[in-house]
């Protein structure tokens, strides 16, 4: 029962570019998991200052664009929303 240098070398090789592919792949993936996570973070901080704001009249319209847009930036995200939703 002896394996074929040929075969052997196949396997090696095949392996190898799984390896290569899945590495490249796993860059954009946790790119992306981390831009969702950041915009649910901004939608829950558009939530909760929009609970707290109601009783100021402020309030930042509460979308995808603004959950990124404050998940992205952070609080300067929410203060620019803020002050195109004031005017």
């Amino acid at each position: 029962m002896s394996v074929d240098l040929s075969v052997f070398l196949t396997y090696v090789g095949a392996v190898l570019l799984i390896f290569i592919f899945g590495r490249l792949l796993l860059a954009p993936l946790k790119m992306i998991f981390r831009l969702v996570l950041s915009s649910l973070a901004g939608g829950l901080f558009i939530f909760l200052f929009n609970l707290a704001g109601e009783n100021f009249g402020l309030m930042i319209p509460l979308n995808e664009f603004s959950a990124v847009i404050t998940g992205l930036l952070g609080l300067p995200g929410a203060a620019l929303l803020l002050l195109f939703a004031i005017q």
